[in-house]
């Protein structure tokens, strides 16, 4: 009977958090992201409208 590969199932775990934790991070800055475009989209239909 084969012996359980702990360091793979352990490495598995560890890249599967890794994985969690920058999905996490790019959540958070998606909505910060998205601000400061739509901030900038805005002049621009005042000056066409202004024109």
């Amino acid at each position: 009977m084969a012996k359980p590969n702990y360091s793979f199932e352990k490495r598995q775990k560890e890249i599967a958090k890794k994985k969690k934790q920058e999905e996490k991070r790019q959540r958070k800055i998606a909505p910060q992201g998205e601000q400061p475009q739509n901030g900038q989209s805005q002049p621009p239909a005042d000056e066409v409208s202004g024109t």
